[in-house]
């Protein structure tokens, strides 16, 4: 490639990234310029000027200046999507997932907020959150209609509006079934008086939860299953079905569970409060775990049924989660533990900190310990091993790296805090109790994060031996390969490491077209073809030899593994 043709190429794209940012800040100033203007012909009809000229005047710039100057600018860019290489350009995608997904948030929120502030009551305030939700609801079609479009949607982030739209839907929809199911319980269990908030009866608050549950899963199903969400297979979709679905939803499960159980505990043995501030947290944390623990076993079954690495990914995200709640309550037992010894005549303060200690590692030890099977014994394969124990292990031992990594840093920490702590002391500041009083916090976590990094750190040792006991790894016979296809590169790209150990670069075939979102999904719908692709593919570069290999794959399936000089 010559210097002016990666000048020019750079050109473009620094222009590219220009022009959209511009195109994307003139359709936020528009958009809240006409919100603005509309909300306010709702509240006070023909007198657009009640008693704040200076908003109305941003308003009128805002719509009448910004309004403008997006239109021509579109039109602009509009026109230049004709091009192929415009639509495959990072800054058309970026720009329409950003606008998609900044317009739904807005007009989700806002017309939702509309319906439960008028089931709340007499208020003004509806109205212009009807405005603000009416415009962006009109901007989230207008690039919806962009995104689908037959001949200019992007073809690169072609899948990020359906996967964001799916998990920002579950989680308002998860959010409000929270609420809603918290109010009825905490009704049931305090009172409909107890349940009740500042003038405003219960069950209000209850049809407001149920109408953001309502209109969350509304969000979540056009995504999911309209728009063929749960059929995407790409990086993104699996990372946000691993980190929302499996690591949040564990979150909130596993912690709604352990304030079940404290609250259980101290109803059995710390009863020093009055009944109805004991409860108080019952039904929400309640609401958590039943909620979340119907969103957790509905993602871990989808990462059960999805490649080996998600399904490996979700059980490693379960285990950190439970293990976090296991370490956090081992610390919080040290900490009780020693201010009893210190203090033997302890109030119930200590009492209660001992049994959170105690909650937290019920709750979250049970679920590490099946998840991880400390007992079981991995399948001992060089990481280089085709298949999928192999892949396995190398994310187990990623995973140990990284949680004996965490653990060091922890440690560090809380050991300069408990060295400034007795510093302090023995410099004679009185003001801060007993030594151990000071230290005991600390020095708990300290424990806990000691035993952590201890067992994992000695897991990582045992099975690094175990793979130095199964020999050398087979000899590396190609340095790297140039993968040349027009369908899915996915699954040959894990081929080819698999098979030869190289690195490798995909380029596309022009002559085979751009695979879109579209054709992702639809290539997860037949899988066995794939799977014939690559098992043939794998029996291809068996005994090629070289610094460099050119692998081509043709539109009807034909593979060419060509070693090259140099």
């Amino acid at each position: 490639m010559s210097a002016e043709s990666v000048v020019g190429s750079a050109q473009r794209t620094v222009r590219r990234l220009i022009t959209y940012l511009l195109l994307f800040a003139l359709v936020v100033v528009a958009a809240v310029g006409l919100s603005g203007l509309l909300g306010r012909l709702l509240v006070a009809g023909t007198e657009l000027a009640t008693g704040d000229v200076a908003g109305l005047a941003r308003s009128l710039a805002f719509a009448l200046i910004g309004g403008p100057l997006a239109a021509l600018l579109w039109w602009v860019v509009w026109r230049r999507l004709g091009d192929e290489a415009e639509r495959a350009s990072v800054g058309w995608g970026l720009y329409l997932a950003g606008a998609y997904v900044l317009s739904l948030i807005l007009a989700t929120s806002n017309l939702l907020s509309t319906l439960t502030t008028l089931i709340g009551g007499p208020s003004l305030q509806w109205r212009q959150s009807l405005a603000t939700g009416l415009v962006w609801a009109a901007v989230w079609a207008w690039h919806r209609w962009m995104w689908r479009h037959p001949r200019k949607r992007p073809l690169d982030l072609a899948d990020v509006p359906t996967v964001l739209g799916t998990y920002i839907g579950l989680v308002v929809g998860v959010s409000g079934a929270v609420g809603a199911l918290s109010t009825l319980l905490d009704a049931a269990l305090r009172g409909a008086t107890a349940a009740a908030t500042v003038g405003k009866p219960w069950w209000v608050s209850v049809l407001q939860s149920i109408v953001w549950a309502v209109g969350g899963g509304l969000v979540w199903w056009w995504h999911w299953k309209h728009d063929g969400g749960r059929l995407l297979r790409t990086g993104l979709a699996s990372v946000a079905l691993i980190a929302v679905g499996v690591l949040g939803a564990g979150v909130l499960t596993l912690g709604g569970a352990g304030v079940v159980l404290f609250v259980l505990l101290r109803l059995a043995f710390d009863r020093v409060e009055a009944m109805d501030l004991m409860l108080e947290p019952l039904a929400p944390a309640i609401a958590a775990a039943a909620v979340g623990a119907l969103v957790w076993v509905y993602h871990r079954g989808l990462a059960r049924g999805s490649s080996a690495t998600i399904r490996q990914g979700s059980r490693l995200v379960t285990s950190g989660v439970a293990l976090v709640a296991a370490a956090s309550g081992i610390g919080v037992i040290v900490n009780a533990a020693l201010a009893m010894a210190a203090t033997p005549l302890a109030g119930s303060g200590t009492r209660t900190l001992l049994l959170g200690g105690i909650s937290s590692l019920l709750v979250g030890g049970p679920v590490w310990w099946f998840t991880w099977k400390p007992l079981g014994r991995e399948p001992a394969v060089t990481p280089g091993t085709a298949g999928g124990s192999g892949t396995w292990l190398n994310a187990r031992r990623v995973y140990l790296i990284v949680v004996f990594g965490l653990s060091a840093v922890v440690a560090v920490i809380t050991l300069l805090v408990i060295g400034y702590r007795m510093f302090e002391f023995y410099l004679g500041d009185i003001s801060g109790g007993s030594l151990v009083d000071r230290i005991r916090a600390p020095l708990g976590l300290l424990v806990a994060t000691a035993l952590v990094a201890g067992y994992h750190f000695a897991v990582w040792r045992h099975e690094r031996a175990v793979l130095a006991a199964a020999g050398p790894a087979r000899k590396r016979t190609i340095g790297h390969v140039v993968l040349v296809t027009g369908a899915d590169p996915a699954p040959l790209h894990r081929v080819i490491e698999d098979v030869t150990g190289a690195g490798v670069t995909v380029w596309r075939r022009a002559d085979a077209g751009p695979v879109s979102g579209a054709a992702v999904s639809g290539a997860a719908a037949a899988p066995a073809d794939a799977a014939q692709l690559a098992g043939r593919l794998a029996g291809a570069l068996k005994g090629v030899t070289g610094r460099r290999v050119l692998v081509t794959v043709s539109p009807d399936g034909g593979i060419d593994v060509i070693p090259l000089l140099g």
